[in-house]
């Protein structure tokens, strides 16, 4: 019995130190960033399960510039993919080139990585390239490593893909398949900025030209990998009861048999959302998952899992309002 009051306490310690720093890279982040703080909580989520998200909003509401001072505040390594139709697969994984030794004349095959090496990938207007590069990133989302000619390159232990779209674009786009889909824990929406945060966007950045930089706009790193790398195991340490397993399972098996969906979520899904709600546990400071954490998370985790049924269409079906529905109408645990 000792031994599990210790082990709570330790969880909670753990737990304690992680929203000290997470509080920290939010201030860093502010400083760049106006509003958006929902879209920088489910960012780190993200990075503390371990996933990748999916980010649709407007052009010029600050995707990129998020995406790169969130990447300099953890210290992290940042590279970024304009997805272009052109695109090659090797542009984005690398490529073996022949390499020749001056003083010897000998040649050797090298592996050159491409910008998919990094901590923090960015792949921009990810549905603007085909299918064939799209696919160049499904080996590296799910098993962090690359394959080419038979060898094997394994990607950095920290590794997150952030993918955008434009929700306004639909000439020369190539929509992600659903087995892609699926390996991205979150799809979030960014919406456009409230009155008052766009007057303050204007104040702030109206007075400058050229590019816009974390670095000159004062962020700096406040975590290393190896410091992510202590609170992913906090979040790991977080509690999952048996009846909150059960409410996950049961949530996610009631959308392979609602009636206006004909692609329901897969187990990945029931797995990425246990995780989630472990992490939003840690991060409201919480050693372990209540209901709500599950609640919380149903939308984000499941909105680009499930498609809904022609008839469901025509009446003009909101996906957001269904997955709310299912929740409702899910028994939770007391």
């Amino acid at each position: 019995m000792n031994d599990v009051v210790a082990t709570e306490q330790e969880t909670a310690a753990l737990v304690n130190l992680f929203r000290d720093r997470v509080g920290a890279i939010r201030d860093q982040v502010r400083r760049v960033i106006v509003g958006q703080d929902e879209v920088v909580d489910y960012l780190l989520l993200t990075l503390l399960v371990g996933g990748h998200c999916l980010i649709t909003g407007m052009p010029g509401t600050a995707k990129t510039l998020l995406v790169k001072t969130l990447a300099s505040a953890l210290g992290l390594s940042f590279k970024r993919i304009q997805f272009t139709p052109d695109l090659m697969p090797t542009d984005v994984t690398g490529t073996d080139i022949i390499e020749e030794d001056i003083t010897t004349g000998h040649r050797r095959w090298t592996f050159v990585p491409g910008p998919l090496f990094a901590n923090v990938l960015l792949a921009d207007e990810v549905n603007r390239t085909p299918p064939k590069t799209q696919a160049a990133l499904l080996e590296a989302m799910q098993e962090r490593r690359v394959t080419l000619d038979g060898e094997t390159h394994r990607l950095p232990d920290r590794f997150m893909v952030l993918a955008t779209q434009n929700p306004i674009e639909n000439q020369g786009v190539y929509p992600l398949p659903e087995a892609q889909l699926d390996r991205f824990l979150f799809k979030l929406l960014v919406p456009y900025p409230a009155e008052e945060e766009e007057a303050r966007i204007v104040a702030t950045y109206g007075k400058r030209s050229g590019p816009q930089r974390p670095a000159d706009l004062g962020v700096t790193a406040v975590t290393t990998a190896e410091g992510i790398a202590a609170a992913t195991a906090a979040v790991g340490e977080v509690t999952v009861a048996e009846d909150i397993t059960r409410y996950v399972v049961r949530l996610i098996r009631a959308t392979r048999e609602h009636a206006e969906l004909t692609v329901g979520a897969s187990p990945r899904a029931a797995v990425l959302l246990a995780g989630a709600a472990r992490a939003r546990a840690a991060l409201e400071g919480r050693a372990y998952v209540i209901p709500d954490d599950v609640k919380a998370l149903a939308v984000p985790v499941l909105r680009h899992r499930l498609t809904l049924s022609p008839a469901a269409e025509i009446e003009g079906r909101d996906m957001e309002t269904l997955v709310a529905e299912l929740v409702e109408a899910t028994e939770a645990p007391r």
